[in-house]
């Protein structure tokens, strides 16, 4: 496993992290989820990543639990705070209120007394950015955090945060924590270049598109039984406008021949490639089953030369999504 830098900071994390949204608490069952925990630390995964909205919390415990007895001073656990939580029109947002009571929470379940990075999971446009970014300093200052981070924020946001941090004397932000893969590159054109110049790294979900870009999805086919497709609560909806797209589909089979060139499945071929952005600090996996770990990790330290990126993107083509306006989701957007 090697290791990135978190932004400018000095922090290191694995270049591939675990996360469990959407598996741990919900997808799987405990003893697979713990089995997937397990496999990761054995490959050298030191970071895991895990929200309080996952699975209503469950998945917090559910990491908390499959972590106990490691080192802690090993490992970098990373939470977030921003969706509903509760019925209370504070349990949700990015107030004080609601992110210093989510801190506490999220260290209950997760069974630990500080936290590696606290991201904000969403910019909050109900909440002044100061209120928010003086509640986050102060959890740095009490100890139970140790850096600050955001996820799918607009370039906008960031600079606007940064800029209250420097003009104030707070703690500053060191990650964004977007969707980013080789068919949906939106962060590319705004949101990497204003991470660069604000000292922050990208810790990016999604690099295989949710099983898109794996190649188990074929065009003409019905998805595979079991599969993240088949299922509504485990992003069906989400990956569809990938899963309907055939002509999507069949040139992802087209990438096979390029994967092979390198040495390396379609999986491995797409993490491996997130991963040549220099922005990028780490690349979130999730899994079902230990061997989707074991695969996914050989990934990390592989080199793909200009020549075989400017394939990828021949293969492609029209089917990149490079629009920065959808790094906000529309409900999101003021």
């Amino acid at each position: 496993m090697d290791f990135r830098h978190l932004g400018s900071s000095g922090l290191l994390v694995s270049e591939i992290s675990y996360g469990n949204w959407i598996t741990h608490g919900s997808q799987v069952e405990e003893d697979a989820a713990v089995a997937c925990v397990r496999a990761a630390l054995d490959e050298g995964v030191t970071t895991f990543d895990t929200a309080d909205v996952y699975a209503q919390g469950r998945a917090e415990e559910v990491l908390g639990r499959a972590l106990k007895g490691e080192r802690r001073d090993g490992l970098e656990i990373f939470s977030k705070v921003f969706w509903p939580v509760g019925p209370g029109p504070n349990d949700r947002g990015l107030s004080r209120k609601h992110i210093v009571r989510g801190a506490e929470e999220s260290l209950r379940r997760l069974g630990t007394d500080y936290l590696d990075l606290y991201q904000a999971h969403r910019f909050d446009y109900a909440t002044p950015l100061e209120e928010t970014m003086r509640a986050f300093d102060d959890l740095v200052r009490q100890g139970k955090v140790l850096y600050i981070g955001v996820s799918e924020w607009r370039a906008d946001e960031i600079e606007r945060a940064q800029a209250i941090a420097d003009d104030l004397g707070l703690t500053r932000l060191v990650s964004n924590q977007p969707q980013y893969n080789m068919v949906w590159r939106v962060i590319e054109s705004e949101v990497v270049p204003a991470s660069e110049r604000s000292g922050m790294g990208q810790i990016v979900w999604s690099p295989i598109a949710q099983g898109v870009l794996t190649g188990k999805y074929l065009p003409g086919q019905a998805p595979p039984e079991g599969s993240r497709a088949t299922d509504e609560k485990s992003g069906a909806k989400m990956i569809r406008r990938f899963t309907e797209d055939e002509d999507l589909l069949r040139r992802v089979q087209d990438l096979k021949p390029i994967a092979e060139e390198a040495g390396l499945n379609l999986a491995q071929l797409a993490i491996a490639w997130v991963l040549q952005n220099p922005n990028v600090s780490s690349a979130i996996i999730g899994a079902s089953r230990p061997e989707q770990v074991r695969d996914n990790v050989r990934a990390s330290g592989v080199k793909l030369d200009t020549g075989l990126l400017e394939r990828v993107d021949e293969v492609l083509g029209d089917k990149i999504v490079r629009d920065p306006a959808l790094t906000v989701s529309p409900e999101q957007r003021p």
